[in-house]
């Protein structure tokens, strides 16, 4: 049995939630706001978060930023409503284990649930099997196979960048499968989920006593790591203060575990994923130029998945193959309906999101063909409420970019309409009627 914190605003739902998980066998803890849900955090363990995205008093990616500052390492789901999936997307990045769009299926939640409270896989090294992923055949494909192939002897520092959900991980894995470090550890470090504590603590390990909690000596994932490749996933994300120490240790090649004064030698190989253009964070003052540089001597860049033109296909093959196997089904092709959803839907979580909803249909296709009924709804609502613009229509083109620019204002105030308004330059009564024209409640 999990204990489950659930945090969402709608009453009659989340009691709905509460009844549904007591009868498979977990226990639920109700909140209905931000304040609210931290508080619990602070006074008791759960094994796992089940939040809603839009609260009263914010969002739910506040839950999540406070339980990695907190460093409680709560799994967590994130629940949207259609128009807040690319949000969702990105509350990947500060901790949130999946996302699940309302209405939510009960069949998809419990799979969901399964997966985030399952034991967490080794992060060390493995070789990945065909069935965790393939490659592609497209010409970009082959382009990331050829610099996979060059840098991979050599023992530079590599940067992976690339939306979420590109396969960044693979990538890293990859080299280090091909490299003359092959085999010694593999060790992969989430950097958006690490406070400034824990941070130093995880990478450079800590003494006895250093801390409240610090019972034991504990290496680092640096030493853990020797001889071999560390990944750091999201780099971008660790505070400024964890970068200066980061790069002396790259520098040096030691360490200092925390609460000690003995450097520990380190021989590593590096490779850093990251979302966003480091450069502009450089620009910005949020990562350290020499860092940059020092991590800078190769870099990789990821295409998004609507940019992967046949590969789409292949990978739907692919992952339909893979849910199969781990859900005891036999689900062998896509509807034409489907297919074409597929095609003009833009795929904001790439390779994950199409492996997530692929494994969903499967789940809840009662024949061999999955068809349009089994796609989530959110796929349904984009591609008809953002239909694809000729470049010479110029009012749908300012439309689209009006809806965007109101949405992102709306995101960034947590919904006060009235700050949205003054930041947007329009009395409250325009925005009312901009929201209510481009369905953005």
């Amino acid at each position: 049995m999990a204990k489950i914190l659930v945090i969402e605003d709608d009453l009659t739902f989340s009691q709905l939630l509460e009844g549904f998980l007591k009868k498979n066998g977990h226990e639920a803890d109700l909140r209905h706001d931000v304040k609210s849900g931290i508080k619990a955090l602070d006074q008791q363990q759960y094994d796992l978060l089940l939040v809603d995205y839009r609260l009263p008093d914010g969002t739910g990616l506040e839950v999540l930023t406070a339980s990695r500052e907190k460093s409680y390492g709560n799994p967590a789901i994130i629940m949207t409503s259609f128009n807040d999936v690319r949000t969702a997307v990105e509350a990947m990045r500060s901790g949130a284990f999946d996302y699940i769009t309302k209405p939510v299926n009960p069949d998809e939640l419990l799979m969901r649930i399964g997966e985030a409270l399952a034991p967490k896989k080794d992060k060390s090294f493995t070789p990945h099997s065909s069935a965790e992923f393939i490659q592609g055949s497209s010409p970009q494909a082959a382009k990331l196979k050829e610099y996979v192939d060059l840098v991979a002897p050599t023992d530079m520092s590599v940067i992976i960048q690339g939306e979420s959900g590109t396969g960044k991980e693979y990538f890293a894995r990859a080299i280090h499968q091909r490299s003359k470090r092959s085999q010694k550890p593999f060790i992969a470090i989430d950097c958006g989920v690490l406070s400034k504590e824990l941070a130093v603590s995880e990478l450079f390990g800590h003494v006895k006593g250093a801390f409240t909690g610090a019972l034991t000596d504990k290496k680092g994932k640096f030493e853990v790591a020797g001889g071999g490749t560390v990944f750091l996933d999201e780099i971008g994300n660790l505070d400024y203060e964890v970068q200066v120490n980061l790069l002396r240790a790259l520098q040096e090649k030691v360490v200092v575990p925390l609460g000690s004064n003995r450097p520990v030698s380190v021989d590593i190989r590096i490779i850093a994923a990251t979302n966003d253009d480091l450069l502009t964070s450089v620009s910005q003052g949020k990562f350290r130029e020499d860092l940059y540089h020092r991590l800078n001597e190769f870099k990789m860049h990821l295409l998004p998945l609507r940019a992967r033109g046949k590969d789409l296909g292949l990978f739907t093959k692919h992952f339909i193959e893979v849910a199969n196997s781990e859900l005891n089904r036999d689900v062998t092709r896509l509807s034409d309906e489907a297919l074409d959803v597929f095609q003009r839907y833009d795929w904001p979580g790439n390779l994950r999101e199409l492996k997530n909803v692929i494994k969903r249909m499967v789940l809840l296709s009662k024949t061999r063909e999955a068809g349009i009924e089994s796609l989530p709804d959110e796929m349904m609502f984009s591609i008809t409420q953002s239909p694809k613009v000729s470049g010479t229509d110029l009012k749908a083109i300012n439309e689209m970019n009006e809806k965007a620019l109101i949405m992102e204002t709306l995101q960034k105030v947590k919904y006060n309409k009235s700050m949205a308004a003054k930041l947007l330059n329009i009395d409250r009564k325009t925005l009312y009627s901009k929201i209510e024209k481009y369905d953005l409640e």
